[in-house]
């Protein structure tokens, strides 16, 4: 199984950041955690992060055209601003979208509340921190067992 990982904006900068909301955990240490935990599964992981939202929307886009199995995004900021990341992963379906947030989003700001994306992927998980990627993984698996039945 081929999985993509996409983190938004400011991502690279866990373990820097907002220690008390994100973790202390680096963003190079969740990579190495998630691509582990992904050998485990049989899954091949590629992670890429950028803070600019055309980056985010095209590899949403190449994953379509890469034949990837799922993808698991982390849209940072964008996640409460970008139509252009729900139309991209609305234009991918049906693979399967898992969101994920280190923080609890929900209760935070109200204006995290509000997830563009969120309608268009199959789960959001929120307030793990680091291993809120690792069962983004299984989601995807359990996505595809269940059809498999």
């Amino acid at each position: 199984m081929k999985i993509l990982v996409i983190n938004g904006p400011n991502i690279n900068m866990i373990g820097i950041r907002e220690k008390h909301i994100y973790g202390t955990i680096s963003y190079q240490r969740i990579v190495q955690l998630i691509v582990q935990e992904g050998k485990k599964r049989n899954m091949e992981i590629t992670c890429v992060q950028s803070n600019y939202e055309g980056d985010l929307v095209t590899w949403i886009q190449d994953a379509y055209f890469e034949k990837y199995d799922g993808i698991v995004i982390n849209p940072g900021a964008y996640t409460h601003t970008s139509i252009a990341l729900l139309d991209a992963v609305k234009a991918i379906a049906p693979m399967p979208v898992v969101e994920v947030h280190l923080s609890k989003v929900s209760e935070r700001e109200d204006f995290r509340q509000i997830s563009y994306i969120s309608k268009a992927c199959i789960k959001t998980i929120q307030g793990k921190k680091e291993l809120g990627y690792i069962e983004a993984l299984d989601v995807l698996l359990d996505y595809y067992r269940d059809r498999e039945l």
